[in-house]
């Protein structure tokens, strides 16, 4: 059995038109393991307090694989943990908003500040869409090509939201049951 661990972004309340809330049931509905927490103040996130969500639902189960997928903000709080981050065997980072405009949005702010890069040593596969008005230059300059990370470029995926028209997304389902599998549009 794999167990997945979902994290959303800022201010999502996990609505059930999001394709995080439709994977876990989708992956729940396949006998996996999955924790999909409401991380606290969601509209005024506390890094510290998200940190300590991520320590509380990270922990890595006895025995099967481990799976993390981070959107938007939660990609910049996975990046932070550093040391502290679950030992996950496949992680997927999904959308994150870019330092600028993270940094310009004063109640997500802290998730920018101080941001090193060259610090993250991170393993990971990025997803991401032209035209997001959260990572206007694309993902894959800020994250993708200084991390090294493998990347899946979505066109047209803007933020890869349900304003984006991502409800349903069977490709990020495929990849949950095949990581051979490129993530692409819906």
């Amino acid at each position: 059995m794999t167990t997945y661990l979902i994290l959303h972004g800022f201010q999502n309340h996990r609505p059930p038109g999001h394709w995080q809330h439709w994977l876990a049931g989708e992956l729940r509905a396949r006998g996996h393991e999955v924790r999909y927490p409401q991380l606290p103040e969601a509209d005024a996130p506390v890094l510290d307090d998200w940190l300590a969500a991520l320590a509380e639902h990270g922990e890595r189960p006895a025995d099967g694989e481990f799976v993390v997928l981070a959107h938007s903000l939660s990609v910049l709080l996975w990046l932070r943990a550093g040391a502290r981050r679950p030992d996950a065997d496949r992680v997927l980072l999904v959308a994150p908003p870019s330092p600028r405009v993270t940094a310009s949005i004063p109640e997500i702010a802290a998730f920018a500040d101080g941001l090193d890069l060259a610090e993250a040593g991170v393993r990971a596969r990025l997803v991401y869409g032209d035209g997001d008005p959260y990572c206007p230059e694309g993902a894959d300059v800020h994250y993708g090509t200084p991390l090294g990370l493998d990347t899946d470029h979505v066109p047209d995926g803007r933020h890869l939201n349900p304003e984006s028209g991502y409800g349903e997304w069977a490709s990020v389902l495929e990849w949950c049951e095949d990581p051979a599998v490129r993530v692409k549009g819906r």
